[in-house]
């Protein structure tokens, strides 16, 4: 992954661009333990959080909206790395996989429950909410939508808070994997090639 945005040192931000750095590195994602660093050795943003510099307006909002589906959510720290990892393997975003998996493991999910949403299989997750979560987080990655069966299912078994705020998680870290592909150069994944024997019809 080439970066082709480069990455400001803390001392070459003005005023409004600092309000972003500050917030970013001395709120909630670094208070306690960090499952992965959020700067380089130099205190350059890592990630997404880079480009939110550019616009401090936007990437304050931006960072905001970030630091409240994690931190003020009434999803469980396992059901939500769940679903960030399920949009993680939708969008091939490696840099969201690495960080969010290190994340999970500091939260309780196991590498084989991990090794299933790299691969878009169905993970054993006995807890209802949780595999509700990833179930819906997977449906609005794949469709962009939910049926009214699925909307009923998803307010059942989580209830409308979580929904919506499970909805926003999917829309945030789908839009910070897009930003990562314009602005650090991440390759979508590609496409499945067919075998012989399906080309074939066989």
């Amino acid at each position: 992954m080439g970066v082709r945005l480069a990455g400001l040192l803390p001392g070459e931000l003005d005023e409004p661009q600092a309000e972003v750095y500050r917030a970013i590195t001395g709120g909630p994602r670094a208070a306690g333990p960090q499952a992965f660093p959020l700067t380089d050795e130099e205190g350059r943003l890592r990630g997404p959080f880079n480009a939110m510099l550019l616009s401090p307006p936007v990437g304050q909002a931006l960072q905001a909206v970030g630091s409240a589906v994690r931190y003020a959510s009434v999803l469980t720290d396992r059901a939500r790395e769940l679903a960030i990892l399920a949009v993680a393997a939708h969008w091939g975003s490696a840099f969201e996989r690495e960080a969010h998996e290190a994340v999970g493991r500091a939260c309780g999910l196991t590498e084989t429950e991990m090794a299933a949403l790299r691969s878009g299989t169905e993970p054993d997750l006995p807890d209802p909410a949780e595999a509700a979560t990833l179930r819906t987080a997977r449906t609005l990655t794949a469709a962009g939508r939910l049926t009214d069966e699925e909307y009923a299912e998803a307010v059942r078994v989580l209830g409308e808070r979580a929904l919506f705020e499970l909805t926003t998680l999917v829309g945030y870290y789908g839009l910070l994997a897009l930003q990562l592909r314009v602005f650090a150069g991440e390759e979508p994944p590609a496409p499945a090639t067919e075998t012989n024997e399906e080309r074939q019809g066989t």
